[in-house]
């Protein structure tokens, strides 16, 4: 038997499933735990639901950020989509970024990854760039043709505009 949570997330529009968490906040845990769960068509959505849902640095993910990191490598693309989205808005701690940094650089060298998901993780190895200037040389071998092949030119020259963002102005690609 499905929760009223997961009934709404199953039946309901996105409106509707943003206006039921945000007056029944009592339910924000259990979405966040339906979205590192496993479940087909519910945690995907539960994820997507938060991100709708957070502010920066939102104190209600601050408890989770880490079995939120400890379940994206195990979710299909989607949902490790969204549950970087989420990330995104947080302000993680060190060794929180360490953890993300490599699982970001897993994902966007696995060409095989829909385009969508290696965006995201290309933003976050930038953004953790910009903080660790030290790391920018990484960059380098992460523009390489073959990882560029695989993205659409929007994508391919929204990673180029990141590129020319970073401290360093090596002729990178």
């Amino acid at each position: 038997m499905n929760t009223e949570l997961e009934q709404i997330l199953l039946k309901c529009y996105k409106e509707e499933m943003i206006a039921f968490l945000q007056s029944h906040p009592e339910h924000f845990d259990e979405a966040v735990k339906l979205a590192i769960a496993d479940k087909p068509r519910i945690s995907w959505r539960a994820a997507w639901l938060i991100w709708s849902c957070l502010e920066e640095n939102d104190p209600r993910i601050r408890k989770h950020v880490k079995s939120i990191l400890k379940s994206v490598p195990t979710k299909p693309d989607g949902h490790q989509r969204e549950l970087l989205r989420i990330l995104m808005v947080m302000k993680l701690k060190d060794n929180e970024m360490g953890l993300l940094f490599n699982m970001c650089l897993n994902l966007w060298e696995n060409i095989e990854k829909t385009p969508s998901v290696r965006f995201i993780a290309f933003k976050f190895i930038t953004r953790i760039a910009k903080i660790h200037t030290e790391l920018t040389n990484e960059i380098t071998f992460l523009t390489q043709n073959h990882y560029l092949e695989t993205l659409s030119p929007g994508v391919r020259n929204s990673v180029k505009r990141m590129i020319k963002e970073l401290p360093i102005r090596n002729e990178i690609i």
